[in-house]
């Protein structure tokens, strides 16, 4: 699977658990480790949690298996490492302290950042 294909198999993962402020950054050219990073916040430890769940079943239904998994037993930030495109879901508050977006500035961010829920999208289509 391309990068841009997992990056948006992602993203639609997140919006069908209501992801909150999902932001998408293009790192290429910036670091070796991966293409896209995509950030998104949940609203509770459990909610993290189910996120990062529902990202790492719709990659395994893809065939794609992560490199790693990392926080989730906390449920305050959950790292999904799956090679071409890299997965922070995040508690507001933590989000907020590491600010990873402010971290990778220089980023381009991706056309569209802020991605329309999965109700949005469903009004358009009507």
């Amino acid at each position: 699977m391309q990068a841009e294909q997992l990056r948006y198999l992602v993203i639609n993962a997140l919006q069908d658990l209501k992801g909150a402020d999902i932001r998408a950054l293009d790192v290429r050219g910036m670091t070796a480790i991966t293409d896209f990073m995509v950030i998104a916040s949940g609203t509770s430890d459990r909610h993290v949690k189910s996120l990062a769940r529902n990202v790492l079943d719709k990659a395994r239904a893809q065939d794609v298996r992560p490199l790693g998994v990392e926080g989730e037993q906390e449920g305050e930030w959950v790292l999904v490492d799956l090679c071409d495109v890299v997965v922070h879901v995040m508690q507001p508050q933590v989000r907020d302290f590491y600010s990873l977006e402010k971290l990778w500035s220089m980023a381009t961010p991706v056309a569209e950042t802020v991605f329309p829920s999965a109700a949005a999208r469903r009004r358009r289509r009507r």
